[in-house]
């Protein structure tokens, strides 16, 4: 399945854009799964099959099933169970829904799902939110300690009482189980990304806060969408005043971007699949990109060093920062920050150095003679 997401800058039309996409799609002859947040995110037509989280809905189930599951440790703790009547949903529970309904249309058998996603900053939050929660888990449970639960049940037989911490590490397995399969389709090739502006001052920016955040994950934008783009033939001073500002912004669009989608401004509000039917970016004939991969340079016969290229357009090197701890590289770019794996070979090395050279950040690695084979 191919999965498209769609972002951009709140009250751009992402959501206009996602719906609009959806119908092209299926009027190329491909089955089609929505998923919005929108009551009506085809605007009263038919079209697509639409999915709409209900993050309410979901929390509700999601906590009454944890609880069932904890009953016998919750009632050692004396521990008042919950109805479902008395429950309201906590933050978060929205991009958990959101998580889980990716995840859902993942499984499912259409050729093509369009995610309407969150306004930029949160969309970027959302797609780093698995693998953020895995490490978390991997901290504070570390798999080692969990084997020892399939001692618990013979224990609780001797002791005569249930061993409260063998619900926490199964619910920790189902936990990390669930986000490794939504980590699977966020990072799979056939998963992109489209970012939706509409030309003014916000735009550029937005489009270099989307690429950096989205390289510091591993991604890469496939394509933008100028969306409301203004007619350039009006002869209104005050209409083709506005017009000439939207087309310089444009500009900006067509040389920072290899892929961009113009859509018109259609002078009202979409209504129904045919109106979105013209808003349709135009269905690339290509396939998906490959991920960016991030490579290690052995460069130890020159200099003595592995190098490691970790793509980051648009960074610039005030507002970035590493540190090494433990395997792991915290990465800070901006407003952005990913704790990365380190590679097996670069774990028995020593950070020696960094430069950034046109959005390729090049981080040197020394071998430590402790821990790096020795050549006979």
């Amino acid at each position: 399945m191919r999965i498209i997401l769609v972002t951009g800058v709140g009250g751009a039309g992402r959501s206009t854009v996602a719906g609009a996409t959806a119908v092209a799609e299926a009027r190329g002859g491909k089955r089609v799964v929505l998923v919005s947040e929108e009551r009506d995110p085809l605007r009263g037509g038919d079209g697509p099959r639409v999915l709409r989280p209900e993050p309410a809905a979901d929390f509700r189930r999601e906590f009454l099933g944890f609880q069932a599951r904890a009953g016998t440790a919750l009632d050692l703790l004396g521990a008042a169970p919950f109805e479902d009547a008395e429950l309201t949903e906590l933050p978060g529970s929205r991009q958990f829904a959101l998580l889980r309904a990716l995840r859902e249309v993942a499984r499912g058998d259409e050729d093509v799902a369009v995610v309407d996603l969150p306004p930029l900053p949160e969309a970027l939050a959302l797609l780093a939110l698995p693998e953020q929660l895995r490490r978390y888990l991997r901290r504070l449970l570390p798999p080692e300690r969990q084997a020892a639960r399939a001692l618990r049940p013979m224990l609780a037989q001797l002791a005569g009482v249930p061993m409260p911490a063998q619900w926490l590490y199964e619910t920790t397995a189902r936990w990390e189980a669930e986000l490794a399969a939504v980590q699977a389709v966020v990072e799979a090739p056939e998963t992109t990304v489209r970012l939706v502006l509409e030309p003014g001052p916000a735009a550029a920016p937005a489009l270099r806060a989307a690429r950096l955040g989205l390289a510091l994950q591993g991604r890469a934008l496939e394509a933008v969408v100028a969306n409301r783009l203004l007619p350039a033939d009006s002869e209104d001073p005050w209409l083709a005043g506005l017009t000439a500002e939207q087309h310089r912004h444009l500009a900006e669009l067509r040389t920072a971007t290899d892929v961009l989608y113009e859509l018109p401004h259609l002078g009202r509000e979409p209504r129904g699949t045919e109106d979105l039917a013209l808003l349709a970016p135009v269905r690339p004939d290509v396939a998906p990109g490959p991920v960016p991969e991030w490579p290690v340079e052995d460069r130890r016969e020159e200099d003595g060093v592995l190098v490691w290229h970790i793509g980051l357009p648009g960074a610039v090197k005030d507002e970035l920062s590493l540190v090494r701890r433990g395997d792991e590289l915290l990465l800070t770019v901006g407003p952005f920050r990913r704790a990365v794996p380190l590679p097996g070979a670069l774990r028995r090395c020593t950070v020696t150095g960094a430069g950034l050279v046109e959005g390729d950040l090049r981080v040197r690695f020394t071998p430590d003679p402790g821990l790096w084979p020795r050549t006979p």
